[in-house]
């Protein structure tokens, strides 16, 4: 009798990029050392060995004719999109058959495929939902900054809980000697979905948590959804700010 291979998993990789922002307004289209940032995290993503098509999800006509323009696949959206999350789905109904979506942060221009892969193996398991990845906290400064979102894990990993502030609280110990005591966990904000999942999130309403964290995975929580955690050891550095640039340019020459 023939042993008929499980079916593999088909991963779409999504890349969310708006040329508004707030704090750095056309950040998908800096350059760094030759490269638009977008174009830079677009090739990075397609180094994964787990994605199986890789694209932008932009409403922007520049970001739009810059992708087409070094050769990659982008995907237009509506502008009225609240979050990264709200976008890919939008741009996953228009590349239907695929079995899960990576949501790769557009700011992070050296983004290590590994990562990608890391998450994309977390759907290995068909019970998997939701999945996203956390670094060990490593020191006192990144443990107390409400910028970096800290989780807690059951027994399965699974996250229990994110919050922007440390969890859990050791009584009865000196905050100073925490990471002595206990393993913290900070979230690294890439995520994959099941593609029926991804669509069954967007349509709920903001949550109290949400609210409260400013944390949009706390609406999947609060909703019952599971969300699969993977601990990785690579770091990442995002670009949110003229500043951070500056520092990427720095370390990266």
């Amino acid at each position: 009798m023939s042993i008929t291979s499980p079916t593999p998993v088909r991963i779409l990789g999504l890349i969310p990029a708006r040329f508004a922002s707030t704090r750095f307004p056309g950040k998908p289209l800096i350059d760094i050392h030759g490269k638009s940032m977008i174009q830079r995290v677009y090739e990075q993503a397609s180094k994964s060995d787990t994605l199986s098509e890789v694209a932008v999800a932009t409403d922007d006509e520049r970001i739009r004719a810059h992708v087409e323009g070094f050769g990659g696949t982008v995907i237009m959206t509506a502008d009225t999109h609240q979050s990264g999350t709200d976008r890919c789905a939008e741009a996953a109904r228009q590349l239907p058959g695929f079995d899960v979506v990576i949501n790769i942060q557009g700011d992070e221009p050296y983004i290590d495929s590994r990562q990608i892969d890391l998450l994309g193996q977390c759907f290995n398991d068909p019970q998997t939902e939701l999945a996203t990845l956390v670094k060990i906290i490593s020191s006192n400064e990144e443990l107390h900054n409400v910028n970096s979102p800290k989780v807690i894990l059951n027994m399965h990993s699974e996250a229990l809980y994110f919050s922007r502030t440390p969890i859990p609280y050791l009584r009865d110990k000196s905050s100073d000697s925490w990471l002595l005591q206990h393993t913290f966990y900070k979230h690294i904000g890439v995520y994959g979905y099941r593609a029926d999942i991804l669509q069954a999130i967007t349509k709920l309403p903001v949550s109290l948590l949400e609210k409260a964290e400013s944390l949009e995975q706390l609406r999947w929580l609060e909703n019952g959804y599971r969300i699969k955690v993977a601990v990785t050891d690579i770091e990442t550095r995002a670009i949110d700010t003229p500043e951070d640039l500056k520092t990427v340019l720095k370390e990266n020459k």
